[in-house]
């Protein structure tokens, strides 16, 4: 019995991980949707957001069953509360994606971004995209030290964050304020998709220590 609980249980955690992935492929190709004009990417992310949601009530479902038919304790009853944890983490990496090809589809067949943002939104999303991939490893692994590694990494998206303002808000913005408002909430989705990576690394810090590590007001 115990022997079948821990092959489920790893089920769960693959499950996870394959999430990850999932979120990763759709940020990828979102912003290559925004930063490329690409309307057929941007159609792709949004179809595919069901998978996410699909994705989600598989590892919910996976885990409230152990809950009621094998009362975990310790480890691995902190390796399925925080399961459930991060695949609605997880799932929220996925609506961020979907409204950034939401945003390209909107404005098609015009830019949503002027040129001078571009740079910025391309790093975005590439540290965006790395973060969920190492997600993904430390899923599997359980490696504290990478998973705080991904908390330090956001910090390369929070500074481009906070940079943009002072782009939109420099006197020689000459986009209008319909474009400021663009860029403001598109680099708010990329700065909570960073930030629900750094959370389900915080998770995985807790099935191994026990301890969760500082958190936000969206983790309470």
């Amino acid at each position: 019995m115990r022997e079948a609980y821990h092959v489920e249980l790893e089920q769960l955690a693959e499950n996870l991980a394959s999430m990850s992935l999932q979120v990763a492929d759709a940020m990828e190709r979102a912003t290559r949707a925004l930063l490329e004009v690409d309307l057929g990417l941007a159609e792709q992310v949004i179809s595919d957001d069901a998978k996410v949601d699909d994705a989600r009530a598989e590892c919910e479902e996976q885990a409230y069953a152990l809950l009621a038919l094998q009362a975990p304790v310790a480890t691995d009853l902190r390796t399925v509360l925080a399961a459930i944890h991060a695949a609605e983490s997880l799932e929220r990496m996925g609506d961020l994606a979907l409204h950034v090809a939401k945003a390209a589809r909107r404005r098609h067949p015009d830019p949503v971004l002027p040129e001078e943002v571009k740079a910025d939104f391309a790093k975005m999303g590439e540290v965006g995209v790395s973060l969920a991939r190492q997600v993904e490893q430390v899923i599997k692994s359980k490696d504290v030290e990478a998973a705080r590694t991904i908390e330090s990494d956001d910090d390369e998206v929070d500074e481009i964050h906070k940079h943009l303002f002072t782009v939109i808000m420099d006197r020689n913005w000459d986009h209008g304020v319909a474009a400021a408002v663009d860029v403001t909430l598109l680099g708010r989705f990329y700065e909570r998709f960073a930030d629900h990576a750094v959370s389900v690394a915080r998770r995985m810090i807790f099935v191994v220590t026990g301890k969760m590590p500082g958190y936000g007001p969206d983790e309470l």
